[in-house]
């Protein structure tokens, strides 16, 4: 009786079909000069997720490219520069490695950004696809002018 219901009304949930989320990807490139991390970061995940779109599911993947420009110049609260640390693991015995972020900022300052993203982002594949559509990039300069990316002023 539902379906009845529903096809007399005429409420349907609309899915994007592929060829349209293509057609309406945009570019955007977001300078990252005296932006907080943790806010700029969550913004980024939002549009790469597409949440931004009329025609979001979470089960597709509807978000843009984000282009990030100057990321050795962001900030963080507080005492986060010395006291934040990022933890990998190789998998072997002693194989944990620790670095905070001042000296991750100095040597890779894109890596920074991109752990910040990814971390908000789904884990699982759709969240890797999404993941390809971030990049970062330390100083002010992008190779992707051919795209035609629109400046996104993020608060």
């Amino acid at each position: 009786m539902l379906d009845f219901l529903n096809a007399e009304v005429g409420l349907k949930t609309y899915i994007a079909k592929d060829s349209d989320i293509e057609a309406n990807r945009k570019w955007y490139v977001v300078d990252a000069e005296n932006k907080i991390l943790g806010r700029l970061a969550s913004r980024i995940a939002y549009m790469l997720r597409g949440k931004n779109k009329p025609y979001f599911s979470p089960h597709q993947d509807t978000g843009d490219y984000v282009v990030v420009i100057n990321a050795e110049k962001i900030r963080v609260t507080g005492g986060k520069m010395r006291s934040k640390v990022y933890k990998t693991h190789s998998g072997y015995p002693g194989g944990q490695k620790s670095v905070n972020l001042n000296s991750l900022l100095q040597k890779n300052p894109e890596r920074v950004i991109e752990l910040a993203v990814k971390r908000m982002l789904p884990k699982n594949a759709l969240g890797r696809k999404m993941f390809k559509k971030l990049k970062v990039y330390a100083g002010s300069q992008h190779p992707h002018n051919a795209q035609q990316p629109q400046t996104m002023e993020l608060i």
